[in-house]
């Protein structure tokens, strides 16, 4: 989402590389693009202009326009007021040992329905025994959409009948609990077009009869400024406690989700990073700005390299085959995109081409290629005649040109990683275990 702000960040800071002092008045051009860049972004007027005299204020106090290294030291002035920006450090959400119940709220069409299956599947994973409430009667199918998602995740749902009360929500979740104890319930209450007072009513009897724990208001970070303006309705109706944004990675501007924090006082608790239902994380202030500065995010790169147990392969480079080969991809695919995953590297950004975009389908074709061979094929690369290729093609659906790309490419590697073994016991990269 942040590409073409991240850029333009880049490249006014880059303005001061090499530079052994700078004067007051290029300091003032700089900052000066800094806010355009961050108004173009879509960020909040106040934010940016107080964003931009924070730094400025800094930058001056710290006598940084003295230093040796201007660039570097304003660089870190403006990860830190980011940060700050962002909220500062990871905020959760307040999780009892039982009796926790949940409710997501917000306008339609952001994405309240999926954001609860997700939270469900993330606590899940961590040894919770989440419940799903589906109190959206007033979208059709919502309630269908849910279950579906719950079903992916292992999740049971109660549904919520049409105009019924909500004591008698309150009564039915009681007793659903005393059968079938879960500590986290999560209500995906109905989203509204526009902040309607009837709604609003309705939604402000149920938070009454079920008294959350915590009330998450669910913004799109790809609605702009329109998406905050609603958070002060919902929380002098309901109290909102904390944030949850969706679609963060999207190809909107993206102000909205870095002015969300600063406008609503609320926390961001959760970011939705992906349409896949895994594709929730934790809201990291600190690594979401060095995304957007280039300074890559290694934490959650390593994160998800531990999530995944990705290990590196057991064999010397000479016995390494396309068996192999096919095991290392899918244990990189458990990563998520890889097109994220490059941008987690510090620096990659500045090297990477603005439309650079990964083919997911392309890993696919390979994958489809290498299962079309028999195992001798997969162990002997060299024995892939004209016949045995025209064969390979038809059963993965590809083309003997791809074919041919991939048995080149491969043992070009191969070479590659055999030479730099000999030259002293290299890593992989994925598994950390020698060659």
């Amino acid at each position: 989402m942040f590409e073409n702000l991240s850029r333009r960040l880049q490249t006014t800071l880059d303005r001061l590389r090499g530079r052994g002092r700078i004067t007051e008045a290029e300091l003032k051009d700089v900052l000066r693009d800094l806010r355009r860049a961050l108004l173009e972004a879509d960020v909040n007027y106040q934010v940016a202009k107080d964003f931009v005299k924070r730094v400025e204020a800094k930058a001056l106090g710290k006598r940084i326009l003295e230093s040796l290294t201007p660039a570097e030291q304003i660089l870190a002035v403006v990860h830190e007021e980011m940060v700050e920006l962002l909220g500062g450090r990871l905020v959760e959400p307040r999780l009892l040992s039982e009796g926790n119940v949940w409710f997501l709220v917000g306008l339609q069409g952001t994405g309240k329905t999926t954001a609860a299956a997700k939270l469900a599947l993330f606590y899940k994973k961590k040894g919770r025994r989440p419940l799903l409430v589906a109190a959206d009667t007033q979208r059709p199918a919502a309630q269908d959409q849910l279950e579906i998602l719950a079903a992916q995740v292992g999740v049971p749902v109660l549904r919520v009948e049409q105009g019924e009360p909500p004591q008698s929500v309150r009564d039915r979740l009681d007793a659903r609990l005393q059968n079938d104890y879960r500590d986290l319930v999560i209500v995906d209450t109905a989203g509204r077009l526009q902040i309607d007072a009837a709604l609003m009513e309705e939604l402000a009897a149920l938070v009454e009869a079920l008294s959350p724990t915590e009330k998450l208001l669910v913004v799109d970070a790809m609605m702009g400024q329109e998406a905050l303006a609603v958070s002060q309705a919902f929380d002098e109706k309901i109290g909102v406690t904390g944030l949850l944004l969706t679609k963060l990675d999207g190809d909107a501007r993206g102000g909205a989700a870095l002015s969300a924090r600063h406008v609503t006082g609320k926390p961001i608790y959760f970011a939705g990073i992906s349409e896949k239902i895994d594709g929730l994380e934790p809201f990291y202030p600190d690594r979401l700005a060095g995304r957007i500065l280039g300074m890559g995010d290694l934490a959650t790169l390593a994160e998800k390299v531990r999530e995944a147990e990705i290990k590196g392969p057991a064999k010397a480079p000479d016995k390494f085959d396309l068996t192999d080969l096919l095991e290392q991809m899918r244990q990189i695919q458990k990563m998520g995109s890889l097109g994220e995953l490059i941008k987690m590297i510090p620096g990659a950004s500045r090297f990477l081409p603005s439309n650079l975009q990964v083919d997911e389908k392309a890993i696919k074709r390979v994958e489809a290629i290498i299962l079309s061979m028999t195992p001798e094929e997969r162990r002997n690369p060299k024995i892939l005649n004209a016949s045995r290729r025209r064969r390979i093609a038809r059963g993965s659906g590809t083309t003997v040109q791809e074919i041919n790309r991939l048995i080149k490419t491969f043992e070009e590697t191969k070479a590659l990683v055999k030479r730099l073994g000999k030259k002293g016991g290299r890593r992989s990269l994925l598994g950390g275990r020698p060659w």
